[in-house]
């Protein structure tokens, strides 16, 4: 797990590959993931597979333009009409 962005609006956490000991090659979980939480709206959602392997090739175009902070605001909250799932701290 990786805090790969925080702001008082986002945070945004990536989860390494997983790999089930009963799976050698490794298909379970096997791209990670992206949970992107918007603490305004108290709403996270949970990006796997091809999507996640999407959001991950959309952040790097994004920081290859060096964006600031409200831009990278603006394109994470595209995903805000997707959250779902309150947000809620252990």
């Amino acid at each position: 797990m990786n805090m790969i962005y925080n702001s008082p609006h986002f945070c945004v956490v990536e989860f390494a590959p997983q790999h089930a000991p009963s799976d050698p090659a490794g298909s379970v979980g096997a791209t990670g993931g992206f949970e992107i939480m918007d603490k305004t709206l108290r709403r996270e959602i949970f990006l796997r597979g091809q999507d996640a392997e999407v959001f991950r090739a959309s952040v790097q175009a994004l920081i290859d333009r060096e964006p600031t902070a409200d831009e990278v605001d603006e394109f994470l909250n595209r995903y805000s009409g997707l959250m779902t799932q309150p947000l809620t701290l252990h």
